[in-house]
């Protein structure tokens, strides 16, 4: 798993706003609805979150998310999977078509079928349009709460000329009141698109053939923690409350012939092996030799005690345990590809790139793994491997053009051969794909300075150059 980085999405790509859903169970005021309006490149800016890119996880999520995708009627690139580094358990749609998904939403579910019922529910969210439908509640929301304010408005200025009651006392509670009403109203409206989603999602599933029951274990296990036990105010919440919503699912579970149905078992090997990864790279090292020590020989054991011997800079032991995962899956392409970033970076790029050319031949469209592939051959330095990296480096970007992640090492390729217009264009494609458009349009100007007017790089470097962001971007 390459370590995370910030990805921000441009504006004209990704609608600002970013909607929590059934996993995050928050307790929502107005003021929270109304902020989640903020452009997601806002957010992303302050830290709010990051981006993981892996070629295994992304994979596997695509591979759960498919059929349900199908089912719904979900077309395209609309339902594509984001990683996000966050431990939390929590999934939420943005822009009406991305569902972003945390690590802990998939380190703490036991099977896929958990996972996939967490799908589900977002697909449920896009296939319902509810987040167009969201902006407009919330619009409205808006309206009553200023009507509310500039009636209570007057009514202070009626009661300063001698109203009735004591000056400005009527108008505040009126204003108060009408924001009251605009929140719960909100709120309710919410409630509704989270059970709707829900039943959608049971839909999905049997569609496909697959059981309810993860879903249902997954509302069971949030209903069973502490939050659930106090007491609760269920018109101050956004979403059901967890028991209303499982009596819903096990009612229409109960009419899934598909109840009783299990994961297949090579599905939950890659399952256990991308729970191990996480945990590898984002608990502590003793967390991770408690849920995996070494008397547990299994591949996932093996595979996140390898991570955490690259962690603590024993690169002997993870190289050792990653040649033994080789050996017993020779044609698995993430095995290559740990092996190959855990000598990248223990400074070894050229033993680096034997595995990572294997892991590549073996997934010829994982991007991220194409990308780790161009890293290492810039690293060696040398004319051919330079050369073979921008090769590498530029198929990765033709298969995800909107990536920044692949143009800063094709940047430095360039630079080392001599390209600079062609590096400084790489680099204002970088930034403009991570959506810092002020950096971007430097670099851009920049590259038209070096390249030939006229030719398709400096046509790309004007048309960064030119651009207008959206209003709410800038």
């Amino acid at each position: 798993m390459t370590y995370p980085t910030l990805r921000r999405f441009p504006a004209d790509k990704l609608a600002p706003v970013a909607r929590a859903t059934v996993f995050s169970m928050l307790v929502f005021s107005l003021a929270l609805a109304l902020a989640s309006l903020l452009p997601l490149r806002a957010a992303l800016a302050q830290g709010s979150f990051t981006i993981v890119r892996d070629a295994e996880l992304e994979g596997l999520m695509r591979d759960y998310a498919a059929p349900i995708l199908a089912a719904a009627g979900i077309p395209g690139r609309a339902g594509e999977i984001i990683l996000v580094n966050d431990t939390s358990f929590n999934a939420f749609v943005a822009d009406g078509q991305r569902i972003f998904i945390n690590l802990g939403a998939i380190l703490q579910t036991e099977t896929p079928n958990e996972l996939i019922g967490v799908i589900a529910h977002e697909a449920g969210h896009i296939h319902g349009g509810h987040l167009a439908r969201l902006r407009q509640e919330i619009r409205n929301a808006q309206v009553l709460s200023i009507a509310s304010m500039l009636l209570g408005g007057a009514a202070a200025v009626g009661s300063a000329r001698g109203g009735v009651g004591e000056p400005g006392i009527g108008g505040a509670g009126i204003a108060m009141g009408g924001g009251e009403i605009a929140r719960r109203s909100l709120l309710a409206y919410q409630r509704s698109e989270e059970m709707a989603a829900d039943q959608a999602a049971m839909r999905f599933l049997r569609a496909t053939g697959q059981s309810p029951m993860g879903m249902i274990r997954i509302f069971e296990r949030f209903a069973n923690e502490s939050l659930f036990r106090s007491s609760l105010d269920p018109y101050q919440i956004s979403h059901p409350l967890p028991r209303e919503r499982i009596a819903q699912l096990e009612r229409l579970a109960a009419e899934s012939p598909h109840r009783n149905r299990t994961d297949p078992p090579a599905l939950q090997r890659r399952h256990d092996l991308a729970r191990a990864k996480i945990s590898g790279f984002v608990e502590r090292p003793e967390t991770v030799l408690r849920r995996f020590p070494p008397s547990d020989n299994s591949l996932a054991s093996r595979y996140a005690r390898a991570i955490v011997a690259h962690r603590s800079g024993r690169m002997r032991d993870a190289i050792g345990l990653m040649d033994e995962l080789v050996g017993a899956q020779p044609n698995n392409p993430h095995f290559h590809e740990l092996r190959g970033q855990i000598l990248l970076e223990s400074a070894r790029p050229q033993e680096a790139v034997s595995s990572l050319r294997r892991a590549v031949s073996l997934a010829p469209d994982a991007a991220p793994m194409r990308t780790l592939y161009g890293q290492a051959l810039v690293a060696i330095g040398d004319g051919a491997s330079l050369e073979e990296a921008i090769n590498q480096l530029r198929r990765a970007i033709r298969i995800e053009p909107e990536s920044p992640d692949a143009y800063r090492p094709l940047a430095m390729a360039y630079g080392r051969t001599g390209q600079v217009g062609r590096a400084e264009l790489a680099i204002a494609q970088h930034y403009f794909h991570a959506g810092d458009i002020r950096n971007a349009q430097n670099q851009a100007h920049r590259a038209m300075n070096s390249l030939v007017e006229g030719t398709p790089e400096w046509l790309r470097a004007k048309d960064i150059f030119d651009y207008v962001p959206p209003r709410h971007m800038r």
